[in-house]
């Protein structure tokens, strides 16, 4: 596959991935332990939005590998 579209394939993989995670991030900060506490969501919020990155790593990595020779 050519580097032009595993990086297409990459971009839609990621627009996806980020548009789950964010849905499933703000549906679970409505749980009632978390949304009770000020501190609590503060701590949530920064685990949650750092938390894409980890399975955001490998389809970046994928779509930077180069060509086959």
């Amino acid at each position: 596959m050519k580097i032009r579209t595993r990086k297409f394939l990459g971009t839609i993989a990621l627009l996806v991935l980020a548009a789950t995670w964010a849905l499933f991030g703000m549906a679970l900060a409505q749980l009632p332990w978390i949304a009770e506490s000020g501190w609590r969501q503060a701590i949530y919020y920064v685990v949650v939005g750092m938390g894409w990155v980890l399975p955001a790593m490998p389809v970046v990595s994928w779509m930077q590998r180069p060509d086959p020779a």
